[in-house]
């Protein structure tokens, strides 16, 4: 089902025409460390803006509680990806880094975004996602 599988580049410096960088937040928008300081300094991101769209970015707050609370805010981010075809997102691994979650915890929330040919994950994501699914995936 998921043939020619691409992922998200460890370290994502630059963006072609119509990319867009996902990265991990929190709702303050202080886009301090991590890929959000990297979006800032790179692609856009504005600080004091925690959630959505900016720039030639996107934010996803993950610093406000558990695993539950990040979800909604992954759901808005798959429709608009799913809206916005023309674009191809590249998820960085949010909520893995200064968050503290594990790519176990945050994966399963982008399962249908897998589906979505413009919306590219960590392979760590992938491999996870694929996992559940009853994919046969490499080690």
């Amino acid at each position: 089902m998921y043939s020619n599988l691409k992922y998200t580049p460890e370290n994502i410096t630059e963006l072609g025409p119509d990319e867009i960088f996902v990265f991990g937040s929190n709702l303050a928008g202080m886009h301090c460390g991590g890929a959000a300081r990297i979006a800032v300094e790179k692609f856009g991101a504005k600080m004091g803006q925690g959630v959505g769209i900016q720039g030639r970015s996107y934010a996803i707050p993950t610093m406000q509680g558990g695993v539950e609370t990040i979800k909604p805010y992954v759901d808005d981010f798959i429709e608009l990806a799913s809206e916005w075809d023309q674009n191809t997102f590249y998820v960085t691994r949010i909520g893995c880094g200064i968050a503290g979650f594990t790519d176990e915890e945050i994966a399963p929330l982008f399962a249908d975004a897998l589906k979505l040919y413009n919306v590219i994950l960590p392979e760590s994501f992938v491999k996870i996602i694929l996992r559940m699914d009853g994919e046969k995936v490499n080690p």
